[in-house]
């Protein structure tokens, strides 16, 4: 079996075990300023719960630790236009998922029904920017374009946030890591976003290490779970990489004794998957892993992550970190303390049980 195709574990239960009762006004609207005010719950190896901020991280590693981040850069791939039939005309929302021949992207529509095979959907001031639907299944569709759509396209924001505000220019710098490199993610990989230069410099200081990764996030990370039992579940795909040189980084710190702390799930999932055969290896492909309860972790030693959507696989994957109990109590606490939840809200730092 190879990475792609996930690992096989225990079922991990069913999608009710990661439910809870969030406040509507606990989902954070915009992000914290500066980035690293944000507040950052630290769970202990013991379950110990500390109150902190995410400037504090560094009082919470060691020399010799290695923090991993994905430094995918997120595309303005959302989209609003007018489809031009002979009939008339009608408002429609892209959201451009990948780019699979130039030119030529996928995207969800919104409304798909809409839309179908030899539409013409404008998009931009004036109108400028055509796109000609080749096909349509379900509500993706298959789409040319003549000029470059992410000229007029904003940022992706969250269904969570979108549906309460638009986005707007504050936005292109809010959702994106400040060590954002190669485009290609239509959601940002939310931990990297309470990190500032000033931050980075002060680990750096500390002796701690920073390695990239790349794993550019797709739209189905905000996917509900459609079964209850979690072992019917099929988990969206997504592409990464992981070079020889971090490779070699990431062995070289375990070997020191150092921790190897991912910040998001995105940067856990990817070199989970490298080492999917036990030793971490470099990598470059798609991904399906899907990390739930059972999960036997071979490089992550600790997880820097936001609160998550209940009844979500990124929830699973705290809770195959540190368990199914500590997951729900850890949650208990973000929310009676006021915690700031979703992708511009406050921050965690996972330990697992000293194994």
């Amino acid at each position: 079996m190879t990475p792609a195709e996930g690992l096989a574990v225990a079922d991990g239960g069913s999608v009710s075990d990661y439910d809870f009762d969030l406040p509507d006004e606990a989902i954070a609207l915009r992000p914290a300023v500066p980035r690293d005010a944000a507040r950052l719950l630290v769970s202990h190896p013991d379950g110990r719960l500390d109150d902190a901020r995410v400037r504090d991280l560094p009082a919470y590693l060691r020399p010799g630790d290695r923090l991993v981040v994905n430094d995918s850069r997120v595309i303005p791939a959302r989209l609003t236009g007018e489809r031009v039939r002979a009939g008339g005309t009608a408002r429609v929302e892209l959201t451009l998922l990948a780019e699979t021949d130039p030119g030529v992207w996928q995207a969800f529509a919104k409304p798909a029904k809409r839309v179908g095979p030899g539409d013409v959907i404008r998009f931009g001031a004036g109108g400028l920017i055509e796109g000609h639907v080749l096909s349509r299944e379900g509500p993706t569709v298959t789409i040319r374009f003549a000029l470059d759509p992410l000229a007029a396209g904003s940022m992706p924001l969250p269904p969570y946030i979108a549906a309460k505000r638009a986005p707007d220019a504050q936005d292109l710098d809010d959702y994106q890591t400040v060590y954002a490199n190669l485009p290609g993610s239509v959601a940002a990989p939310t931990a990297g976003l309470h990190f500032t230069d000033d931050l980075l410099a002060r680990l750096a200081a500390d002796g701690i290490g920073l390695s990239r990764v790349t794993l550019h996030v797709g739209a189905g990370t905000f996917l509900p779970v459609k079964v209850e039992r979690l072992d019917e579940h099929e988990m969206h795909a997504e592409t990464g990489e992981i070079a020889p040189e971090t490779v070699e980084e990431i062995r070289a710190t375990k070997a020191a004794g150092g921790r190897v702390v991912c910040v998001g799930t995105t940067a856990l999932r990817l070199v989970e998957s490298a080492a999917a055969c036990g030793t971490l290896a470099p990598f470059n492909g798609e991904t399906s892993i899907f990390i739930r309860p059972g999960f036997r972790f071979h490089v992550t030693d600790a997880l820097m992550t936001n609160f998550h959507l209940p009844r979500s696989t990124l929830l699973m994957l705290v809770a195959a970190l540190v368990g199914l109990p500590r997951m729900h109590a850890i949650y208990d606490h973000a929310v009676r303390s006021g915690y700031r939840f979703y992708s511009y809200g406050d921050s965690s730092l996972l330990f697992p049980e000293t194994r």
